[in-house]
């Protein structure tokens, strides 16, 4: 269990970091800030692998892709919570720090 909070906490830092040299960035805006690259994210590796959003809903226990659909394009403040993100980690087999990864383009 160590590992999994390290690998989660560690890309968290770096990011906080970063932020944090801006200090006009509120704690609404920095957390507004990776719900929206989680989510991207989350979108991007279903995709990678293949799954549809219903498939991958499913997989975690949700009981249709609504949510799962809301949460991925940030619909009404929608977003995934952390047993969200460790199932779908698990099923889509990727480390589960790579959802807190702020793409470079």
């Amino acid at each position: 269990m160590d590992s999994i909070l390290k690998n989660i906490i560690q890309p968290l830092n770096i990011y906080v970091v970063r932020m944090q040299v801006d200090s006009s960035v509120s704690l609404d805006e920095f957390s507004e800030k990776i719900l929206d690259i989680v989510s991207h994210n989350v979108a991007k590796y279903r995709k990678l692998k293949g799954y549809s959003q219903m498939q991958l809903a499913l997989e975690i226990g949700l009981s249709g892709g609504a949510y799962l659909g809301r949460a991925e394009i940030r619909k009404d403040n929608h977003h995934f919570n952390l047993i969200h993100l460790a199932k779908i980690s698990k099923v889509l087999d990727i480390d589960i720090a790579e959802f807190f990864q702020e793409d470079k383009d």
